[in-house]
């Protein structure tokens, strides 16, 4: 029987705030008055793929169990899933959904052609997310993790981001 190894979902630590305006949620580095303010201090940001037909749905990776036998976990199977997964559609997925849910699903129901989702925790061992993540507000030399600014659009102000998104004002 194979040795299953610890899940371990990539992830990133923001220093600043998590706004909300109306149903969006944006990352900054200092709270403003034109938003709500739901977190501050240190985030865990985690990164899903959403699944085929069900894009409300989406999963963190937590362990990636594939068909021969191997399990990667960590930056090995975030780089696997998104690179060479369409070789093995039938490799398992193991992790904790957008809602908190855990769960395992099939790589053949992913939508890996989806951007990928960005979720905000409280802290590393949280499994439920704060909020998606629509937006980083921050200048171009803040010193930001590189794969937050891969995976989120990134503005220098809040009225720049507010001027190119809509976004629901409930």
């Amino acid at each position: 029987m194979p040795n299953i190894p610890e899940r371990e979902p990539i992830g990133d630590t923001f220093d600043g705030v998590l706004l909300r305006l109306g149903s969006a949620h944006v990352l900054a580095l200092a709270p403003s008055p034109a938003a709500e303010t739901v977190a501050s201090g240190t985030l865990t940001l985690r990164y899903a793929i959403r699944y085929l037909g069900k894009p409300h749905l989406s999963i963190v990776p937590g362990l990636l169990a594939l068909d021969y036998g191997d399990m990667l976990t960590g930056e090995e199977a975030w780089t696997f899933l998104l690179r060479r997964s369409n070789l093995h559609p039938r490799a398992d997925v193991v992790g904790y959904r957008n809602d908190g849910h855990d769960d395992m699903i099939a790589v053949k129901w992913l939508d890996l052609a989806q951007p990928v989702e960005a979720l905000a925790y409280t802290d590393a061992s949280a499994t439920q997310p704060i909020a998606s993540i629509e937006a980083l507000i921050a200048p171009a030399d803040a010193t930001i993790a590189p794969r937050i600014r891969q995976y989120l659009p990134c503005f220098p102000s809040l009225e720049d981001w507010q001027a190119n998104h809509s976004y629901d004002e409930r």
